[in-house]
């Protein structure tokens, strides 16, 4: 059975296994090794995802199947670009489904569990950024109501990349 809670610290190594596995299945075919392997070694490891489970201003979902993690998803709300206009905004840092999962609905009921996460902390806006060759992603944010405002530089490695800025209003409509 497949379901969804906030990540604890023991979920750290976990975690830190599935983020770096469905970063590079995302994204590796795309860029340099050099530069996948410093983003991940940085970004990645078991005491980052501790950390980040830790941080106040963050919250990581975590999806399970019979105890096994195959998505989640960190939220953030301790800033935003210039071009998100709201009172309480919030971010979706981070939404990933290991690939034997795609095409199951998993990112749609994990994005819908982000949306209540963040209308339960107030938020009135939920931006995120997404890498402005990631079509996929794009086209599944449009779906959630996602639109364009800006954009940012992501550094992946030595690399910087333009990330667009998406944002929606955080409210009960959470379906795509």
């Amino acid at each position: 059975m497949t379901s969804i809670r906030q990540a604890v610290s023991s979920d750290a190594s976990a975690l830190a296994v599935l983020a770096e596995r469905t970063f590079r299945d995302t994204f590796e075919a795309m860029n340099s090794a050099d530069d996948m392997a410093m983003h991940c070694s940085l970004t990645y490891g078991e005491a980052q995802q501790l950390a980040e489970i830790s941080y106040p201003a963050m919250h990581t979902l975590v999806c399970e199947e019979n105890g096994h993690l195959i998505a989640f998803a960190q939220l953030r709300w301790d800033h935003a670009p210039a071009c998100v206009v709201g009172k309480q905004p919030g971010e979706i840092q981070r939404l990933y489904v290991d690939r034997p999962w795609h095409g199951k609905g998993i990112a749609q009921t994990l994005m819908a569990a982000c949306l209540r996460e963040l209308e339960a902390r107030a938020c009135d806006v939920v931006w995120l950024g997404v890498w402005e060759r990631n079509w996929r992603a794009q086209a599944f944010y449009r779906k959630f109501g996602f639109t364009e405002v800006g954009d940012h530089v992501f550094m992946l490695g030595s690399d910087a990349q333009r990330d667009l800025i998406l944002i929606r209003s955080v409210d009960s409509a959470h379906g795509s």
